[in-house]
């Protein structure tokens, strides 16, 4: 059979497929998927640590601090330093209007010269009666005086040797009434329990200074730091509290300071669980400075975060931590044909930055970083950052 222009049909239908096949050829190669371009990293050897950090910011503190009152309420009548000053131990911070204290103390001192001079006349009568009494005792046995006399002379020397002991006891009630009255005056006055600088003063020379009262707090008169000695209090996760013991070495940032690392050690872990209304159960953890020298200057109070160091493993194969996917898979770049391969691998050590790998991965692979693009699966075509790691034509 032939058509009207005299050539065969089965020659045209030939003709008609070759270009329909060309046609679907043309539409799949336009629609084919762009490779996806992916991040990757070559597995090597390295460092990796077990680490735990705080859940909410730290901060410093300063190894003694004191918030120091007067014991009771009154108008400031000196004030010897001003915020930001260095103290000694001992030094008079502040005193309150204090002169009937000091009219009492008088008072008392004169009392307790008064009764030492009446120990001294009655303790001196006491031992002349008692040397009379003696000298009658001697004479009576001589014959020459009467019984009587020697008894008298007894009984004198008895009553004066009580009026002695009688002003002994006097003296000393009035010694006691004399550290009674000068303690009762230092309620008025405030004095550096240790060498430091004055944080903040509340008050003025001439204002009316009152202490809390129980169960009411009241700002401190004085805010003394002793920032010789720091350290860093920081909340950890209760579920970590088990894990974190004393002397363990620890990190420390400072938020002020973004460039600078610190290192440390736990110094103490708090026995009990603090509940925050709305957010984590957490244990207050305390860390050392290793170098007081260096952590100088740095404000009580600063934020800070701490990393507590767990264990370390030297020189082991490792990956990101972020290239693991659900705690087991990571996928590699196949050169050969431009394609990742999803692979199973068995973790060790890991924090936050890297994972030990145990097996499943050799020196050298390459693995996929770059996750959360879409696409990002086994099987996937991917053109690669770096072209250096392109797949070769």
């Amino acid at each position: 059979m032939s058509d009207p222009t005299g050539r065969p049909w089965p020659r045209r239908l030939a003709a008609s497929l070759v270009v329909l096949a060309g046609v679907v050829g043309l539409m799949v190669w336009w629609s084919r998927p762009e490779p996806i371009p992916v991040t990757l990293e070559r597995v090597g050897r390295g460092r990796v640590e077990a680490v735990l950090a705080n859940t909410r910011a730290g901060e410093i503190e300063a190894c003694q601090r004191a918030k120091l009152s007067t014991l009771q309420g009154g108008r400031i009548e000196f004030l010897g330093v001003k915020e930001g000053d260095h103290v000694e131990a001992g030094q008079v911070l502040l005193r309150l209007w204090n002169e009937d204290q000091a009219a009492q103390l008088r008072l008392a001192e004169s009392q307790r010269d008064s009764a030492r001079l009446r120990v001294g006349d009655a303790c001196n009568g006491a031992e002349n009666a008692s040397r009379e009494a003696a000298r009658q005792a001697a004479l009576r046995r001589q014959g020459f005086v009467s019984p009587a006399r020697e008894e008298q002379a007894r009984f004198e020397a008895a009553a004066r040797n009580a009026a002695c002991a009688a002003a002994r006891g006097d003296a000393v009630a009035a010694e006691a009434r004399v550290r009674a009255t000068a303690i009762d005056q230092r309620r008025t006055t405030l004095v550096a329990p240790f060498p430091g600088t004055i944080a903040k003063i509340t008050g003025e020379l001439g204002e009316y200074s009152t202490p809390s009262p129980i169960g009411i707090m009241t700002p401190p008169a004085i805010d003394l730091i002793d920032e010789r000695c720091l350290y860093v209090k920081a909340p950890m996760d209760e579920v970590d509290a088990p894990r974190i013991h004393v002397g363990q070495p620890a990190r420390i940032r400072v938020d002020a300071l973004p460039n600078q690392q610190f290192t440390g050690r736990v110094r103490r872990l708090a026995p009990y669980v603090t509940a925050v209304e709305k957010q984590a159960r957490t244990v207050d953890v305390e860390v050392d400075f290793d170098r007081q020298q260096e952590a100088r200057g740095l404000l009580v109070g600063y934020s800070t975060d701490i990393e507590i160091v767990l264990d370390v493993r030297e020189d082991v194969l490792r990956v990101p931590t972020g290239a693991i996917r659900d705690g087991r898979f990571v996928l590699v770049y196949r050169s050969e044909d431009g394609r990742l391969e999803e692979r199973s691998v068995r973790a060790g050590l890991s924090s936050w930055e890297f994972t030990e790998v145990l097996d499943g991965l050799a020196e050298g692979d390459r693995i996929v970083i770059s996750l959360g693009r879409e696409g990002i699966k086994a099987g996937a075509k991917v053109t690669v950052n770096d072209p250096a790691d392109a797949p070769k034509s």
